[in-house]
């Protein structure tokens, strides 16, 4: 009788997940991506002692200096010298490829721009979008690897030519919302090993191989901001940028005072410093006129959202989004909340809508919308876009 880390491991290296070439496997070689974390670090420790032709990569994005003693981040620092020691321990080449020039000017400046316009980026999506799975992936395939491992918790299913993404298996670390981005043809490429196991598992495995990063706490704040301190990031990227403006209510009304758009986001209570009979959320930003609008809950209730920057791996599309107006959809416009249905619309110039079967609350620009399909229990990730604005729920 099996036990249940051998049933674990089975199920990571299942042919169906793995996804490879049938034969000898040390002639298979996959290119892990190291974060340092025991989530990648399992990942590869999986793929070595199967057999394959594993090499490790790290890709050193921001501060060499001062993330050196910092916890709970990736890619820099002790995380680093991590990735390095458990591949030296399992016998497998390691390589750093320093990324920071690259990271900087496609995920922090895009960042520092976007809470000065006044939205809520999401730099995990940038990054996996414009550096891990774009030039990571590059490189692999220069390394003539047959995939790309990495340790997201996503699954990944094949059906003849049709590659599908689906939620992990547990929803606690489900990670497709953050891979809303990947291409098809990106896809096609990646390996996900993790997805149909739980973080128990995983630090059991770890645990199993003897690897140092099985106690290793998860990464919690985006990586390169310390502490969560989002605007001490923008004003460094972007000195002199932020200005002063009012706290204002839905009528216009000045209530109080601030120091900058960058300390707000949308559905923010607390940390308003204004005094009010009723609580008061962040309704929306108007950056232009430096304005953080303020209201009763009600007023965050949102029915219609707007989208670009489809990205759509669904079947096949027709020449235009226009294909997929009137149908039944279920999104996800946060990470940690529950798909709720609605149904896709175009407005008359074109652009992509969803019309929500009830409200949601909290829509910021600047993050995910993410679509699942409703006729598969919500499980497969049919694609995602950007949100640009909001509409409230019709009176």
């Amino acid at each position: 009788m099996t036990t249940l880390l051998e049933q674990a491991r089975a199920r990571a290296l299942d042919p169906r997940v793995l996804d490879l070439p049938p034969g000898d496997p040390s002639k298979i070689r996959i290119v892990v991506a190291m974060s340092g974390g025991v989530d990648s670090t399992v990942t590869a420790a999986l793929l070595k002692t199967a057999g394959y032709d594993v090499v490790g990569i790290t890709l050193q994005l921001y501060d060499h200096g001062a993330a050196i003693a910092r916890k709970g981040a990736c890619c820099a620092g002790d995380d680093i010298h991590d990735a390095r020691r458990a591949a030296q321990t399992l016998g497998f080449p390691h390589y750093v490829l320093d990324y920071e020039s690259r990271f900087s000017q496609s995920v922090m400046e895009d960042f520092a721009d976007g809470y000065l316009a006044g939205q809520t980026p999401i730099p995990c999506i940038r990054c996996n979008q414009s550096v891990k799975f774009t030039d990571l992936l590059r490189t692999a395939k220069e390394l003539g690897a047959h995939a790309l491992a990495t340790g997201h918790y996503i699954q990944r299913t094949r059906t003849g030519d049709d590659i599908a993404m689906h939620r992990a298996l547990d929803p606690a670390k489900d990670q497709s919302y953050f891979l809303f981005a990947t291409t098809k043809e990106q896809l096609a490429f990646l390996r996900f090993p993790l997805g149909g196991l739980n973080k128990t598992e995983v630090r059991a495995l770890a645990a199993d191989f003897g690897l140092t990063a099985a106690d290793k706490p998860d990464s919690q704040d985006i990586c390169f901001v310390p502490e969560g301190r989002y605007a001490s990031i923008v004003e460094r990227l972007r000195p002199g940028a932020v200005r002063a403006g009012d706290i204002v209510d839905l009528q216009g009304n000045v209530l109080g005072p601030h120091e900058g758009v960058i300390h707000y986001t949308i559905g923010q209570r607390r940390g308003l410093g204004i005094a009010a009979g009723s609580p008061l959320y962040v309704v929306r930003i108007d950056a232009a006129k430096a304005h953080v609008v303020v209201g009763p809950r009600e007023a965050l209730r949102i029915g219609t959202i707007h989208l670009s920057g489809l990205n759509w791996l669904g079947d096949n599309l027709a020449t235009d989004a226009r294909a997929l107006e009137g149908q039944p959809v279920a999104v996800k416009v946060r990470s940690t909340r529950p798909p709720k249905p609605g149904r896709f619309a175009m407005n008359a110039k074109g652009d992509l809508s969803v019309v929500l079967d009830t409200f949601e609350e909290g829509v910021a620009p600047g993050q995910a919308c993410v679509f699942y399909d409703p006729s598969d229990g919500e499980s497969r990730v049919l694609g995602g876009a950007w949100i640009t604005g909001a509409e409230p729920l019709p009176a």
